[in-house]
């Protein structure tokens, strides 16, 4: 089955079918961001942006993607959100491990288009779901919350 989508910016169309997982097509495609853990959607190693929302593409169905949009760590990088959560993380001191990093980075990504200024509570609220494996979830909102000041530093410049 084709499977036309935009995949890190550009017209794609994707060779699936139906029932082959997100994940396994896009590494098929080179996107190595993209990684199998759990298989249950719960580590975050295969999490992309599906029409700017973060999800486990080990979960989701190739029949359910056309005329998406999917977004990886690797496009992702190179934006001015990606730089402002990884500021964040590290004024944090959060070291990432290379394991959960599309977990982590776009359930904060995430987090930051919700709200300005949102609450510790509300963020650990959003993050308690993320595999552990080399930050807590403490220290992971703290890295947000970071992220989140480096963002609105960033935009009152720019708005004035």
């Amino acid at each position: 089955m084709k499977i036309p989508v935009i995949l890190n910016g550009s017209k794609a169309v994707l060779e699936a079918d139906p029932s082959e997982s997100l994940m396994s097509v896009l590494r098929k495609n080179l996107c190595l961001s993209v990684k199998c853990g759990c298989m249950k959607g719960c580590c975050g190693m295969c999490t992309v942006l599906l029409d700017d929302r973060p999800v486990a593409s080990c979960r989701i169905p190739c029949a359910i993607i056309r005329n998406s949009d999917i977004v990886t760590l690797e496009y992702f990088s190179k934006t001015e959100e990606y730089d402002d959560i990884m500021n964040g993380f590290k004024k944090a001191g959060i070291s990432l491990c290379g394991y959960c990093n599309a977990g982590k980075i776009f359930s904060a990504y995430q987090i930051l288009k919700m709200s300005l200024n949102p609450s510790r509570d509300e963020i650990t609220e959003e993050i308690k779901h993320l595999a552990p494996c080399c930050t807590d979830t403490d220290t992971l909102a703290s890295g947000i919350l970071c992220a989140i000041a480096i963002r609105n530093k960033r935009n009152s410049r720019i708005s004035k």
